[in-house]
């Protein structure tokens, strides 16, 4: 079968869409033939955390497909059966945090990014039926972790507004439709145009440019919740439009990791700062029915096959997207 490997180089140069051999699933696994898969920031790192010592490795977190066999212990399932892959091993139920062995599908073990797939049972649910498969395929990650971030961690409720500088990417697109969903205001920033444009026919109701003084732009607007996924460059603007006493829930860094903070200003205004990671089995099934019962889609912004991994990877790390970025197994 084809698959999208990292090899031999380190970064991009070691991406290759080539022919690696079909396992056999385990006792208690499935093998699915992937229709679709979905790109994610997180694939754009692997290649540099993946060693050029290390075995080949498949890439991918997201996908969705339908399962060719199971595994003798597999009852929940058949061959035949539509999928959607639970891209979180081993945090089956709901906690403060992930536990110990805790690991993503992509690394260390192999992903989604190949004709053939093998997980364990237990990580795939039904399809939702009004999804393409181009939609199920690049649901998983993004969805869950807007879906703990708003409602795990920040605990959002009805009137309060939420605010989502960098919107484009697939969490924060979520995190828009979920929150607007569950009755939030909802405020956007994009140095994209057509971005905040976009924001708007979703559903957000102010969006401003990141680069602007967002002090003087929401000067009489009170922000609950802010989702921060950008780091270094915007932490401290974060902290500057928060009102006092509201939280701050952060799950990502496109900019700077680390980020330098006036303490005082920060324990006098009672603010609440929580870390998030993608999410749980029970927050992923969660999500579905809420996707399910309401009929929620991704942005799916652009499809790309296999072999022109490149130019896919190419397209995510350049931030060209809104919304969600497709893979498909064919060409």
């Amino acid at each position: 079968m084809k698959a999208i490997v990292h090899e031999g180089k380190e970064g991009f140069e070691g991406l290759n869409h080539q022919e690696v051999e079909t396992g056999e699933p385990g006792k208690h696994d499935v093998q699915i033939r992937i229709k679709a898969a979905g790109m994610n920031r997180r694939d754009l790192m692997v290649p540099f955390r993946h060693k050029t010592d290390q075995p080949p490795l498949i890439l991918g977190s997201d996908g969705a497909g339908i399962i060719e066999h199971v595994g003798e212990h597999v009852t929940q399932v058949k061959p035949g059966d539509e999928v959607i892959i639970n891209p979180g091993l081993g945090w089956e139920h709901n906690s403060s945090a992930p536990p110990e062995g805790f690991e993503i599908v992509g690394l260390p073990g192999h992903g989604t990014f190949a004709e053939v797939v093998t997980m364990p049972a237990k990580n795939v649910e039904p399809k939702p039926p009004h999804l393409s498969w181009e939609e199920a395929g690049v649901l998983s990650l993004a969805g869950l972790t807007a879906y703990r971030v708003l409602f795990t961690r920040a605990k959002i409720k009805a009137g309060q507004t939420v605010m989502l500088p960098g919107i484009g990417s697939g969490v924060m697109v979520f995190a828009l439709k979920f929150a607007k969903l569950a009755g939030a205001r909802v405020i956007v920033t994009s140095r994209s145009k057509e971005k905040q444009e976009q924001a708007l026919k979703l559903g957000a109701d102010v969006a401003i440019d990141t680069a602007s003084d967002w002090s003087r732009e929401l000067q009489h607007e009170t922000i609950d919740t802010l989702v921060e996924s950008i780091g270094g460059a915007t932490f401290d603007k974060s902290l500057g439009v928060i009102r006092k006493g509201g939280t701050v829930v952060t799950f990502g860094a496109t900019t700077e990791d680390e980020v330098n903070i006036n303490i005082r200003k920060f324990f006098y205004g009672q603010y609440n700062l929580l870390g998030s990671t993608m999410g749980c089995a029970e927050e992923y099934r969660e999500m579905l029915r809420l996707v399910n019962q309401h009929r929620i889609r991704p942005e799916l912004d652009e499809t790309f096959v296999f072999a022109d991994v490149h130019k896919a990877f190419e397209y995510q790390q350049e931030s060209k997207n809104f919304g969600k970025i497709a893979l498909l197994p064919i060409g």
